[in-house]
């Protein structure tokens, strides 16, 4: 697993180096609406049937404000929406560095 050697809020941009050198920047809007959390994608009851994550998908002018690890497999960030739940694991934000316009 690939684990983050430096984090940066860089304006609108979440910037991360890699151990393995790879360099990511996440548009902090983006970062936002793909939240790994309960609140923006939903769960799922032993049924199946899905709860939540049909909340807003745009994220206009949000900033993020801070960001800390949670333990040595995630980082949790800090919206100026006030969001600040869902844990981001590294590979999340791998694959997401990979599937989102504007990250790279």
């Amino acid at each position: 697993m690939h684990t983050p050697v430096d984090v940066q809020i860089i304006g609108h941009e979440v910037a991360i180096r890699w151990s393995d050198g790879a360099e990511t920047f996440f548009p902090a809007d983006r970062l936002r609406a793909a939240s790994p959390s309960a609140e923006t994608q939903g769960e799922r009851d032993i049924f199946g049937r899905q709860y939540g994550g049909d909340g807003p998908r745009q994220f206009d002018g949000v900033s993020v404000q801070a960001w800390d690890r949670v333990g040595n497999y995630a980082l949790r960030f800090g919206f100026s929406d006030g969001h600040q739940t869902g844990l981001y694991t590294y590979d999340y934000l791998r694959a997401l560095a990979a599937r989102l316009p504007n990250a790279s």
